[in-house]
């Protein structure tokens, strides 16, 4: 599972041909999330709220690579890395 983004302690992955819908984990310490691409909503597990919302500001801010990598993905091809929030 590549590593996209890492940014406050969040590591942020995506696996290869992964099932719908288009969806990234994110890690923080113990706790782990299932986070959908285009609604931010977690689809299973659950982060603390600071870090929840930290993933979430990232996420809108790169939604369309998001997507993009989640076709790659998809399709088993090399997926781009994502700049983390500043």
């Amino acid at each position: 599972m590549p590593t996209i983004s890492q940014f406050y302690g969040i590591t942020i992955r995506m696996y290869f041909n992964d099932h719908p819908p288009p969806h990234f984990h994110a890690i923080y310490g113990d706790a782990q999330a299932t986070i959908d691409i285009n609604t931010g909503m977690i689809i299973e597990g659950d982060l603390p709220a600071r870090a929840l919302a930290l993933v979430r500001e990232w996420a809108l801010l790169r939604r369309q690579v998001l997507n993009d990598n989640w076709s790659r993905c998809r399709a088993q091809q090399p997926i781009a890395q994502i700049d983390p929030l500043p």
